[in-house]
């Protein structure tokens, strides 16, 4: 498995985390975040990419969720699946704000999560969602 895949996996973790325990403020992600790199018991050491892609998630999470919320028909954040839900928003801060990632490279990464860690309909799901936010990219 690539380095940044085994990032994205890893900040897909804290984000599930957070969100299991109701973590929405940035401090609180980001103290979560910083507990995650200080304590990680029997996991190697959390990536620096996937401490960048938490930061970043954080750091753009009102715009994100604003949206996803706009271009998941059909679907709240709240009735999303946890999964799907930190999976879009890791992948929408790559596609949107990560302009070392390949477009089509931040796609692919999360419909591949979504394949391996959530429903047999997430891929489908996540590749929508984010497919329309790349359409619409350039006016974002």
């Amino acid at each position: 498995m690539a380095a940044r895949t085994k990032a994205r996996r890893r900040a897909l973790d804290v984000l599930f985390e957070a969100d299991q325990k109701g973590i929405a403020a940035a401090a609180d992600l980001l103290d979560l975040l910083a507990q995650r790199r200080a304590v990680t018991l029997a996991q190697t050491p959390i990536p620096e990419y996937a401490v960048e892609i938490v930061e970043g998630v954080v750091a753009h999470l009102d715009r994100i969720d604003e949206l996803l919320s706009t271009y998941s028909q059909g679907w709240t954040l709240e009735r999303m699946p946890v999964v799907d839900r930190c999976l879009l928003r890791l992948g929408a801060w790559e596609l949107l704000y990560n302009d070392d990632v390949p477009d089509a490279v931040a796609v692919d990464e999360a419909v591949h999560l979504a394949a391996e860690l959530s429903t047999d309909d997430s891929p489908a799901f996540v590749n929508g969602v984010l497919g329309r936010l790349l359409e619409l990219k350039p006016t974002l």
